[in-house]
């Protein structure tokens, strides 16, 4: 099977050649071809890319598609496929990673052998991992009005009541298994899922794009799966800037709000837009008296609630 990888780089020229050197293990086996997108980085990330490549003697088979703009992670995987498509490459399966991963022997065969063995299967992810090995959660349920709920209260037993509306799937499985969408980090999708459903949506930014993705390709009868065996360390945040949710966590930005409400009026509509900001403020301000009630840290990004608000339907209204 013929495999091209999208790698997708903004400022992260030595995490990409990380990624690039774990890939090289699988190259022959999959008959790799690889599209580096640099996103308009401004620091020298394609003349050290470019360098790399050529000092490893990679032009085979790394190519650098420089941008005068910065496209986003949905945005950028669109440039580098309609680049591939465009050329001719003889491709079966795209593989879009992060370039904050490191790829684990044999993570690549998994997929692909998946895909192959599962027909109805049209997008497989990996099981993300921290550097020792400890799991991530990789899969996920839709976001929905009571899960936007449960999401801001963050209480325990109510979550574990109504776990069929939890976004993060916890704990992390050991087997495969169906899910309604997977962390672009190592995404892998059949040729003819993107040819049936078209690419990604170039107006999220980032964040909700592969939610979005996988929802889009669901409507069209395409399963997503998560693969446990294909193992993939993920530097979580490196590439984005957007800390590892374990620790304080940095002002949310403002495209995260609009990706999260273009997800929400553009899949369900206005009204269940309408009720999960109001759901999700509800639960909000609960959780923040809980939290001075019990004395329990402040983890949650500054301005958390204000951004949230003025970022609602009761500032921005329905607009797409």
């Amino acid at each position: 099977m013929r495999v091209a990888v999208i790698i997708v780089n903004f400022r992260t020229a030595d995490l990409v050649y990380d990624c690039l050197q774990s890939l090289h293990i699988e190259k022959e086996a999959l008959s790799l071809q690889v599209v580096v997108v640099d996103n308009d980085s401004q620091d020298g990330s394609v003349e050290r890319l470019s360098t790399i490549i050529e000092e490893h003697g990679w032009q085979q088979w790394v190519v650098v598609l420089p941008q005068e703009h910065n496209r986003g992670f949905a945005g950028g995987n669109n440039l580098a496929l309609r680049y591939i498509l465009s050329i001719g490459w003889p491709v079966d399966y795209f593989w879009l990673l992060n370039p904050d991963t490191v790829i684990r022997d044999g993570a690549g065969q998994h997929l692909v052998q998946f895909l192959g063995n599962n027909p109805g299967a049209g997008i497989v992810g990996s099981r993300l991992e921290d550097p020792d090995s400890t799991p991530q959660v990789s899969a996920f349920r839709y976001h929905s009005i009571v899960g936007e709920f449960l999401s801001g209260m963050r209480l325990g037993y109510l979550s574990k009541m109504l776990h069929k509306w939890v976004v993060a799937q916890r704990p992390v499985a050991e087997k495969p298994h169906v899910t309604d969408w997977l962390a672009g980090a190592s995404m892998m999708v059949r040729k003819e899922v993107f040819e049936q459903v078209g690419f990604f949506d170039d107006h999220y930014f980032l964040y909700f794009e592969e939610e979005d993705f996988c929802k889009q390709a669901a409507d069209a009868g395409w399963q997503s799966w998560y693969v446990p065996a294909s193992r993939v360390v993920h530097l979580v945040g490196m590439a984005s800037g957007f800390s590892d949710h374990r620790k304080k966590a940095p002002r949310r930005p403002t495209y995260w709000f609009e990706s999260r409400r273009r997800f929400f009026l553009k899949n369900y509509g206005k009204i269940p837009l309408f009720c999960a900001d109001v759901a999700w403020m509800v639960g909000f301000c609960i959780w923040r008296m809980r939290r001075l009630l019990q004395g329990k840290p402040d983890t949650d990004p500054p301005f958390f609630l204000q951004d949230f608000f003025s970022h609602s339907v009761f500032c921005k209204g329905f607009r797409l």
